[in-house]
């Protein structure tokens, strides 16, 4: 019998004053008894609505119905036929506007928690390389004559480089930081993906033998051209890394970085094992984050965990139009984050050495619709008003990253500045070189980005072995 309980089984979670100070995993997980009662939630409708809304297809009715009868090795298997990083995938997907988005139950009460299922089969199955990801039961037969190199190692390259040494392809990686993983290493906090997570699937593909090559930039180090010369194919996933700033007086000032920088200093210094690891990170003591997205709550909660007294979120819009995850807006405020909405900042403010003490902002009100299809801001006359303030994170979003681009000029981009790509197979202006992730569609979430790589590796695969 299904269980008709309107809401969701409660994750387990740190207590909020408690996680502040470390950055262990905040969400621990369903036990077996907590998976089981939201499983039998689950009405498995005809239609498969919930497939019909994730990105890559998951039969989600089923790999449901398997962990229902204790067949978690059968889920997980149900699950990597289309998805290759569950364990990623089911604690950051925004399942909400996705697989539990299309969920009948959500129509009157609360979705089924379908990530924290995915995440549960992840975390509790037996992991093999080798299944899952290649369409294919067991690894192939190894092809030494075949090689393909991937330009970073985001989520979209290492689907790609583990689809395609599944099938007996030889793999090289190249990453320009000193640790492979790319995005999920160094901009998602450890409290939400914690790095053990990301170094499973790492070694995963190293047992199925792909080298990683890291602190090798793409246009820097190396070209295109010349790793056409020694591959077969290229696949580009080197994600949309340059910040976006406000274009206000003073964002020079000492004390105001990006997002990207910051999570990166804390992240993949590991700033936040001092003095285990000594990495120079600004700490402040009164923080502000411009900024609403996800990005922004692992900023300001960051800096919470690295000591901060006060943490303010500003944001132009109101707390409707946020695009920030319930969940994480939910966690961030359960911390002590706070949040001023319908302001935007004027400029920064500077003391006699040059650091940053205040921000000047304006109130807003919202006016018509604009291009988004959300309500413009619009200042209010004489709503002028100063906040203090000694570090400020601006969580404005990314554009593509230039570096590879410019130095690449034969590869076509579109009007926005990304990769222009064949949609069904992935393949650049340049034959042999596909692309996929944030580089081709401009920052978005996980699931799609290794949907990208699948479909490139798909690709990849019937142009090298013919199929």
């Amino acid at each position: 019998m299904p269980n008709m309980q309107n809401e969701k089984t409660p994750m387990p979670l740190q207590e909020g004053l408690v996680r502040i100070t470390n950055f262990e995993e905040v969400a621990l997980g369903y036990t077996e008894e907590q998976m089981i009662n939201e499983a039998d939630r689950c009405l498995h409708c005809v239609n498969h609505p919930c497939t019909a809304g994730c990105p890559v297809s998951v039969m989600i009715p089923d790999f449901i119905k398997a962990l229902k009868q204790g067949k978690i090795d059968e889920a997980y298997g149900i699950i990597t036929k289309t998805n290759s990083f569950p364990t990623i995938c089911g604690r950051v997907c925004p399942q909400e506007n996705q697989c539990e988005g299309k969920c009948i139950l959500g129509v009157k009460g609360e979705p089924v928690a379908i990530g924290r299922l995915e995440r549960f089969v992840a975390d509790n199955a037996m992991h093999d390389p080798c299944v899952g990801v290649s369409d294919n039961d067991a690894c192939a037969v190894t092809n030494p004559d075949l090689k393909v190199a991937c330009i970073g190692s985001g989520p979209s390259s290492i689907t790609v480089a583990g689809y395609l040494a599944a099938r007996g392809i030889k793999v090289t990686v190249f990453e320009a930081l000193h640790e492979a993983g790319g995005v999920l290493i160094y901009g998602i906090p450890a409290f939400r993906l914690p790095k053990d997570v990301v170094h499973r699937e790492i070694d995963g593909l190293k047992e199925l033998g792909v080298d990683f090559h890291l602190d090798s930039v793409g246009g820097r180090t190396f070209q295109i051209h010349e790793l056409l010369e020694k591959y077969d194919a290229v696949f580009i996933g080197v994600g949309a890394g340059l910040p976006r700033f406000l274009g206000v007086p003073g964002e020079n000032l000492v004390g105001v970085f990006s997002a990207n920088e910051f999570l990166t200093r804390v992240n993949l210094g590991r700033a936040y094992l001092f003095p285990e690891y000594d990495t120079p990170v600004y700490r402040g003591r009164k923080v502000t984050v411009f900024g609403a997205g996800n990005v922004a709550m692992d900023a300001a909660r960051t800096a919470l965990r690295m000591g901060a007294e006060e943490v303010r979120v500003c944001y132009r819009r109101s707390r409707a139009e946020m695009p920030a995850r319930l969940e994480e807006v939910e966690h961030a405020e359960q911390e002590g984050v706070q949040f001023e909405m319908l302001v935007a900042p004027l400029q920064f403010n500077a003391d006699e050495e040059m650091h940053l003490k205040s921000v000047s902002l304006q109130r807003m009100e919202l006016g018509e619709p604009d291009a988004s299809g959300r309500r413009r801001p619009v200042a209010i006359p004489g709503s002028e008003f100063e906040l203090e303030t000694d570090l400020a994170i601006v969580a404005l979003g990314t554009r593509s990253n230039p570096i590879l681009l410019e130095a690449t000029q034969d590869l076509e981009k579109t009007e926005r500045g990304y990769i222009k790509v064949n949609e069904e197979t992935g393949e650049t202006s340049i034959p042999n070189v596909f692309a996929g992730g944030d580089i081709v569609t401009g920052a978005a979430t996980v699931i799609l980005a290794a949907g990208a790589g699948r479909r490139a590796g798909q690709a990849i695969c019937r142009r090298l072995l013919g199929e």
